[in-house]
């Protein structure tokens, strides 16, 4: 007996799927839950994902705003002081500003339903919007370093160095109010995209305090201070273009965290009427998760019974797991596996 039990879908209920961190549950919100009616209703899990991705699409609007000011204000100071590591740093800051758009356009595509055409929807977009980030990055590194280079070649006088040194402290200050404001969200709504965009934001901003030390430095007599923290800026954003370059091709990939395959093998076998819990398969659509898997279950059980252990198993693994939207589950019996299975061995 064998029987694949799934749901295409979003899940409806908040219960810890937020991803990278489960926020307590007052009092108050556990009793509502007690006593308001479960839905699994495709419209309530619908607009639960609609929601989420409205409040990521709002967090990039307004960091994208508060870096561009940033970087217009860093700008406006570069024209007048000369500052090569603060010209390095406000390109970076341009460009952190710039990988709101791809990720906004993904979460936009990742809101679309499920069609015959893409079974999955859209959500790998934000794969993609990964990709386009990482260029964004790289263009930025090749740029400063250039700049650095030519100006280690052909020294220029910097200016008003306390102003060049304002300005790097301005950049720190806009890089971690965006990088709290889309880390706080982003593990609030379990993208990993908005958590690593500000982390990377906040990387930034100590680099932006680089831009202080240079300026410091030709005011006590060094002025190849500032193309040499401008060198250092670069060889900063080399290694932020190496870990998002690591995290975006793990994606296309489709790694996960170990631990997170380990919990839904967990939580299948302590469901009431399973036996075992094995060939577990789970993979990132956008920033939420789906699962397939296999449970064995008594042989005598009639397809009814199996089935409704199918759906337990996947009703426990959406509540356990977080940003786990979806799991098809197999069902096996407890005897006679092997036989059904080496009809289909050929073909492996």
């Amino acid at each position: 007996m064998g029987e694949e039990h799934g749901h295409g879908h979003a899940h409806g209920h908040a219960h810890g799927h937020g991803g990278l961190s489960r926020p307590r549950t007052s009092v108050w919100g556990r009793l509502r839950h007690a006593v308001t009616p479960h839905s699994h209703d495709s419209a309530d899990r619908l607009d639960t994902a609609l929601e989420t991705s409205k409040r990521g699409i709002r967090t990039l609007i307004w960091s994208f705003a508060a870096l561009f000011v940033t970087a217009v204000a860093q700008l406006v100071i570069v024209l007048f002081t000369g500052s090569v590591a603060l010209l390095g740093d406000t390109i970076h800051n341009f460009a952190d500003a710039l990988t709101a758009l791809p990720i906004g356009i993904a979460f936009v595509l990742g809101r679309r339903v499920a069609t015959r055409r893409y079974t999955y929807g859209l959500g790998r977009a934000e794969d993609l919007a990964g990709l386009v980030v990482v260029l964004i990055i790289a263009a930025s590194a090749a740029f400063a370093g250039y700049e650095s280079v030519l100006r280690l070649v052909n020294p220029q006088p910097v200016s008003h160095l306390w102003v060049v040194a304002a300005a790097g402290v301005i950049g720190f200050a806009g890089n971690e109010i965006v990088a709290r404001f889309r880390i706080s969200v982003g593990r609030e709504i379990g993208s990993a995209a908005l958590v690593a965009d500000g982390l990377h934001a906040r990387t930034d901003g100590f680099t932006s305090l680089a831009v202080v030390l240079g300026a410091g430095g030709v005011a006590l007599g060094f002025p190849l201070a500032d193309p040499i923290i401008g060198l250092g800026i670069t060889v900063a954003i080399l290694f932020v273009l190496r870990d998002a370059a690591k995290e975006v091709f793990r994606r296309l990939m489709d790694a996960v965290d170990p631990a997170t395959v380990d919990l839904v093998e967990h939580t299948a076998r302590e469901t009431s009427g399973v036996l075992g819990a094995g060939d577990v398969r789970v993979r990132w659509i956008g920033h939420t998760l789906r699962a397939e898997l296999a449970v064995t279950v008594e042989a005598a059980l009639s397809v009814e019974d199996a089935h409704r252990i199918a759906h337990d198993v996947e009703h426990r693994l959406v509540h356990a797991v977080p940003r786990l939207t979806s799991a098809v589950v197999h069902t096996e019996p407890a005897v006679g596996a092997n036989v059904v299975h080496d009809t289909l061995a050929h073909h492996h």
